[in-house]
């Protein structure tokens, strides 16, 4: 029962972090300006090749989270705060936005590129900066755990990555349809709430992070 509601427990909170922070609707914005010199079949292809390698970036991420930490001898408070400064940042970035959207030079390269799926579209686009921070912090708060719990989790997780996925080619295909929706000001109103969105999830993890830090005996011991 325990792995069970660990591994619900897993999907819902990814999806809820992973998918503000891909924000595929900003994805579907920069996709109608790149892919104009191609045809409707190749941008599907195009579509389905960015979130498979979407889905792949985040779960050697995720399997690998465990290792990078050892490698660079990061501990499980400090990702969690370091990642939580993160993705409050990239919240703050949406939610006061500055300059949305690609610089001229990389949206330039990519009109001209027939093949746009790995970037710009999965990297970094989709599974960008944040993205990767996030699926390693979410990494580090499994791997305290043992047995099937800990698989039932990691399980979750990858569910959660390809559910993200699929979402992100659903509105990836939809991309003039939302354009056409919501219009400029409707996309931007979504991206601001999902930035405040973003802001309370990094504070969250941050708060745990500190706490973690603060009964971590191991720590004081060494000071």
């Amino acid at each position: 029962m325990n792995g069970i509601s660990g591994f619900l427990s897993s999907v819902l909170v990814t999806l809820v972090t992973l998918l503000p922070i891909i924000n595929p609707l900003s994805t579907a914005i920069l996709l109608l300006g790149i892919s104009k010199h191609l045809t409707k079949k190749d941008l599907n292809r195009q579509i389905i090749m960015a979130c498979i390698y979407m889905t792949i970036i985040l779960v050697v991420f995720l399997l690998a989270g465990h290792f990078i930490m050892i490698f660079f001898g990061i501990s499980i408070p400090g990702i969690r705060i370091a990642g939580g400064m993160v993705i409050g940042f990239l919240g703050f970035k949406m939610l006061f936005p500055v300059e949305p959207g690609i610089a001229k030079i990389e949206k330039q390269e990519a009109i001209e590129k027939s093949n746009i799926s790995f970037s710009p579209l999965a990297m970094p686009s989709l599974a960008g900066p944040g993205a990767i921070a996030t699926i390693i912090t979410i990494s580090s708060s499994i791997d305290g755990r043992h047995g099937y719990d800990k698989a039932f989790a990691f399980g979750g997780v990858i569910i959660a990555i390809i559910i993200t996925a699929i979402i992100a080619w659903l509105v990836l295909r939809s991309a003039g349809f939302v354009s056409r929706i919501l219009g400029v000001n409707g996309v931007d109103s979504l991206s601001r709430i999902m930035g405040f969105l973003l802001i309370c999830i990094a504070i969250q993890f941050a708060i745990v992070g500190v706490q973690d830090l603060i009964s971590d005996s191991g720590l004081w011991q060494k000071l």
